[in-house]
């Protein structure tokens, strides 16, 4: 009698061990599965705001900012939401598609830092311009929404 008590106390605990690793299991995949999201769509919101610069869509690219947006440029000047898209709309300024190169994105809860490699060209008031720097852009989620809270680039010896 002892015995089969024993031996059903073995099988318990076996089958709750199984049901608790299944459990873990469980939760790294979908914990997983939500990294692939958020990188997915990090990667998205990235590439759309480097086209709305492009094209100066002021809508598109304040909405992507968070309201106490900042950027460190090559200079180390800081600029505040307001000054970097009044800038970036100004009609002296024409900035060339271009395409980031090394692109990474890194996952720390609701924080990514995002970076990469450029070379922009272009004109401003009518005079051309070629930059080459390397970015990270941290973006913060807040209340489900990915917003990109500052930007610093470092400028790349030519």
């Amino acid at each position: 009698m002892l015995h089969l008590v024993a031996r059903r106390m073995v099988l318990f605990f076996a089958a709750l061990a199984v049901v608790a690793l299944v459990a873990c299991s469980v939760t790294v995949a979908s914990t997983q599965d939500a990294q692939t999201r958020d990188i997915a769509q990090l990667s998205r919101q990235a590439d759309a705001w480097d086209k709305a610069i492009v094209r100066k869509d002021r809508p598109a690219i304040e909405a992507n900012m968070a309201d106490d947006f900042r950027q460190i440029d090559g200079d180390a000047d800081i600029e505040t939401k307001t000054a970097f898209v009044t800038g970036l709309v100004s009609p002296k300024l024409t900035i060339n598609p271009y395409t980031v190169e090394d692109f990474e994105v890194r996952l720390y809860g609701d924080v990514a830092l995002l970076s990469g490699r450029t070379q922009m060209t272009g004109s401003y008031d009518g005079k051309p311009f070629a930059s080459h720097y390397r970015y990270i852009d941290i973006y913060v989620r807040s209340n489900g929404v990915w917003k990109i809270a500052s930007v610093q680039i470092t400028k790349m010896p030519k």
